[in-house]
């Protein structure tokens, strides 16, 4: 099953706003984050972020495929960001000097973005870094 907001259960001691919240933002190095699962529905979001539920699902259907995202680009919160690469559990899209990273878990994707001066590199990690605790812990 998969776990809603605010849910917790022994091994998932956080909110999802909390991961968003404390692991991205404080990070400083993430300008806005949101959780959603693969159907699209958003978890949980930094204050501020537009996306919506339709782009989160539109970037879980085509994370695999490599054409759509290339001829497409990513749409979040309205804003069209140029594909860059992807992989199995990650997708990197930008524009301009801004730019978002994309983890795909056991249960979820967390997106991130990030703006200059922060760079794409730094973004990742800390954003790799959640997906791999919550791959760990079964999410």
């Amino acid at each position: 099953t998969t776990l809603q907001p605010k849910q917790t259960s022994p091994t998932h001691k956080m909110s999802w706003q909390q991961y968003v919240d404390e692991q991205l933002i404080a990070t400083k190095v993430v300008k806005d984050a949101v959780i959603a699962g693969h159907d699209g529905n958003i978890w949980a979001a930094s204050k501020d972020f537009a996306v919506s539920a339709e782009e989160m699902k539109k970037i879980a259907e085509n994370f695999n495929n490599q054409e759509v995202l290339a001829m497409n680009g990513l749409v979040v919160a309205g804003t069209k960001y140029m594909y860059l690469s992807s992989n199995e559990r990650i997708i990197r899209a930008k524009k301009g000097t801004a730019g978002i990273h994309v983890m795909k878990t056991v249960q979820a994707l967390i997106m991130s973005s990030y703006a200059d001066p922060i760079t794409p590199e730094q973004c990742a990690v800390v954003t790799e870094k959640l997906g791999d605790y919550l791959i760990e812990k079964g999410f």
